[in-house]
């Protein structure tokens, strides 16, 4: 089964860990890895927000497969966030950068590298929404205000109509301020069902988790909280238990 329908599966809302290679050596990544399988979560998604270094993305993903049987997706700043050994890649568009390179740019530099390579290609509209935090700053997003449900359901139709698989709403790694429940439920209200809602940003606990995926997200993701916490086991625990 290719990673997109695994995630695409049933009706339960998944949950992704995010494991930044900047933040812990491969091998603690492997045994982070471990932590989150035990926990209950659907995927590892490996990136950052400043880029990457190509080797140590690939001896993470390494560890990481090593000590975990979950699917390996890559979420690449730019091209140099790519590997051979993922299992599948999100290939996104930050659709309201004010920078072209973020748009179509980097994807056009890292494409002859996704085809040498022969991984899953996952298309992404990638939207930030205030505060944005790093990836706002990095990407020169014009970020989309958390009042306005419209905007966010503007560029999410835009993105799916260009054939993209996922809507990726973000409000930034460790932000104070995850997306809205309204916003959520907006775009999941106009989107149609072959395309799926992602949220991130912000999302510290489990009452958040289970209001946003009542309010219509199909993955959640999760980064921050994983440096939060030194039981991560437990901590997705309590996290995918909601969404059980």
């Amino acid at each position: 089964m290719s990673v997109e329908k695994y995630l695409k599966k049933g009706n339960r809302t998944k949950h992704i860990a995010l494991l930044d290679p900047d933040e812990q050596n491969p091998n603690e990544a492997g045994n982070i890895a471990r932590d989150i399988e035990l926990g209950g979560s659907d995927a590892i998604m490996v990136g950052g927000s400043l880029g990457g270094d190509s080797k140590l993305i690939e001896n993470t993903v390494n560890q990481i497969k090593k000590k975990s049987n979950l699917p390996v997706i890559l979420f690449p700043h730019d091209h140099t966030g790519l590997t051979s050994n993922a299992d599948a890649v999100f290939y996104m568009s930050l659709l309201n950068s004010r920078n072209p390179m973020y748009i179509s740019g980097f994807q056009a530099r890292g494409a002859p590298l996704v085809n040498k390579f022969d991984i899953e290609v996952m298309p992404m509209a990638y939207l930030i929404v205030e505060p944005g935090g790093t990836v706002g700053y990095v990407g020169d997003a014009k970020l989309i205000p958390r009042d306005k449900p419209e905007v966010a359901v503007a560029y999410s139709l835009g993105g799916q109509y260009m054939g993209m698989d996922f809507v990726y709403l973000e409000a930034g790694s460790g932000s104070k301020e995850p997306v809205k429940e309204e916003m959520v439920a907006s775009v999941d209200k106009y989107i149609d069902s072959n395309t799926s809602l992602i949220v991130g940003g912000g999302i510290k606990t489990p009452e958040k988790v289970s209001s946003l995926s009542k309010a219509g997200a199909n993955i959640i993701v999760t980064g921050t909280i994983l440096e939060t916490f030194d039981d991560i086991e437990n901590t997705i625990s309590k996290i995918t238990d909601v969404l059980k």
